[in-house]
């Protein structure tokens, strides 16, 4: 639709040539996917809602470095952070609740870091987001479940307030906010354990979990779901690249808790039980970290298919 076939629309004018390209190409690749059967049918964004949108300088490369950066079109703005020396040809700008915030894709070396140590156990899970097996224990911070309280309350004034009004959009904008946060907490819990696990661990072993089968568990679903295991695994993956870093995932049906980490013995583990005894050699460890040890073992390849039982 060109812009002077849309008179309803004046405020195409005020925008780049280049934003409706990308917005039709973006569809055009959601509709591949879709019809690929890897996706949902797309979902018409409304303007004003979640915005977003991609720019280029032509195909010419631009150059950012600092917090003061000329955007195409758009002209000067000045960044939170200041950025590193990069070259980009496209940058993409979306808006969160009051914040806009600038993506841009580059490409660098990344450069492998010393290790501190060779192989580690990494064990995760709902009480204790990451528990290691040299003893270290991340705490989860549970973000979203510290703040359902004031999310429902928020819900709540903004079921209130009259649609159309500003009380509403500033209720709403108070929700979004919170949600923002909640975000951001999971987010920087995350990349702090992902980033200590790959710059300074040769070999960490992980478990490979089931994690859409671990939410259908109603219990334990929104515990799991603010955890975000699938993207600890997502971020180790691609971390582990950029500094050097290799996995090992154990099996599924790998029993990591039900196994003594100094003998090998297995023996059944309800999940209310938080100390494993074993009923073989009488030690007596810490759940998690019992089956950290015994990840570790799997990524050194001294705990094999043959388990005493």
């Amino acid at each position: 639709m060109k812009k002077w076939d849309a008179p309803d629309y004046p405020w195409q004018s005020t925008l780049s040539s280049r934003v409706y390209q990308f917005a039709f190409l973006h569809l055009g690749e959601a509709f591949k996917r879709f019809f690929q059967g890897t996706a949902q049918h797309p979902k018409f964004k409304k303007k004003g809602r979640n915005d977003r949108f991609t720019l280029d300088n032509c195909g010419k490369v631009m150059v950012f470095e600092g917090r003061r950066l000329k955007l195409p079109f758009i002209g000067w703005v000045r960044t939170y952070e200041p950025l590193p020396e990069i070259q980009t040809k496209r940058i993409t700008i979306s808006r969160v609740a009051d914040s806009w915030y600038l993506s841009v894709a580059y490409e660098f070396d990344p450069e492998p870091t010393v290790k501190t140590r060779d192989y580690l156990g990494v064990d995760v899970g709902v009480k204790v987001l990451a528990t290691c097996s040299d003893g270290t224990v991340f705490p989860n911070r549970r973000a979203y479940k510290k703040a359902q309280k004031k999310i429902a309350l928020l819900q709540r004034q903004l079921a209130r307030k009259e649609k159309g009004s500003l009380n509403r959009d500033k209720a709403r904008l108070k929700l979004a906010k919170t949600y923002q946060r909640v975000t951001n907490i999971r987010k920087d819990t995350i990349d702090k354990l992902t980033s200590w696990l790959s710059k300074n661990h040769a070999v960490i072993g992980l478990e490979d979990l089931n994690v859409s089968g671990m939410l259908k568990n109603h219990k334990l679903a929104g515990a799991i779901a603010d955890s975000a295991f699938y993207e600890i695994r997502r971020q180790l993956e691609y971390k582990s690249e950029w500094y050097g870093c290799e996995l090992v995932f154990a099996d599924r049906f790998f029993p990591s808790s039900k196994t003594c980490s100094s003998c090998g013995y297995i023996q059944e583990m309800p999940l209310t039980q938080r100390v494993f005894s074993c009923f073989a050699c009488g030690a007596v460890k810490d759940r998690d970290y019992n089956a950290s040890v015994n990840l570790q073992h799997k990524a050194h390849g001294l705990l094999g298919d043959s388990l005493c039982k």
